[in-house]
């Protein structure tokens, strides 16, 4: 999988594969478990210190395999851009509060930016889920891609699920986050509120891993 993910986001990008054979060579590689990823020598979920001798490794889900976000996160932590794009259709939730939460998260210098290729208004259980994790995102606007300058944006990354994901014209490097839409429960408040927490939390999973250590050297 690993091997695709370098594929399909840095095309050329050599994989190095190492077996660890003893219980020596794994202390001395500080081995946390099998099957472990590095990019440019930082575990994939920025783990240190932990040494799992030759065990099985178990990722979320409780499986020996890591998610394709969580490679693609570590893939655009070790490249380091300074200008993040989050996309989805109607820059009205998802995107939003990616665009919240990873400013909330980014050391200096990296800027964060969110669009549609519909934009509509930010809706307001996205700033609501928001503020009760103290993020303020009432002064956001919807935004749509005139409002971006391509040549700026270093890596983009679209939220769309059931919908036809926007396509960005610039030239930055692409990942796909799946998330469903809360925008389209048709509960109650209190329903769609628990939808929006449910991206938010998900979102603040993977950002808080995407920029784990980033300002470190």
């Amino acid at each position: 999988m690993t091997r695709k993910v370098v594929n399909r986001i840095l095309p050329g990008q050599g994989v190095e594969s190492i077996i660890v054979g003893t219980e020596e060579e794994a202390r001395t590689r500080e081995f946390l478990g099998s099957p472990s990823i590095r990019i440019d020598g930082i575990d994939i979920e920025g783990r240190r210190g932990d040494f799992q001798g030759m065990a099985c490794r178990v990722y979320e889900g409780v499986t020996g395999v890591p998610p394709e976000w969580m490679i693609e996160a570590a893939l655009l932590r070790a490249i380091r851009p300074r200008h993040i794009l989050f996309l989805c259709v109607a820059n009205s939730a998802r995107s939003q509060m990616a665009e919240g939460i990873a400013r909330s998260l980014a050391p200096a210098g990296v800027r964060v930016s969110s669009a549609g290729s519909a934009p509509s208004v930010v809706r307001p259980q996205a700033v609501r889920v928001l503020k009760e994790s103290g993020i303020d995102i009432s002064g956001h606007k919807s935004k749509g891609f005139d409002a971006i300058e391509a040549s700026t944006v270093d890596a983009v990354i679209t939220l769309c699920a059931e919908e036809v994901c926007p396509v960005f014209l610039g030239k930055a490097m692409r990942l796909h986050w799946r998330l469903p839409d809360p925008a389209v429960e048709n509960g109650n408040e209190e329903s769609k509120l628990a939808a929006f927490r449910k991206v938010r939390d998900e979102l603040k999973r993977r950002l808080e891993l995407l920029f784990r250590g980033w300002s470190e050297p």
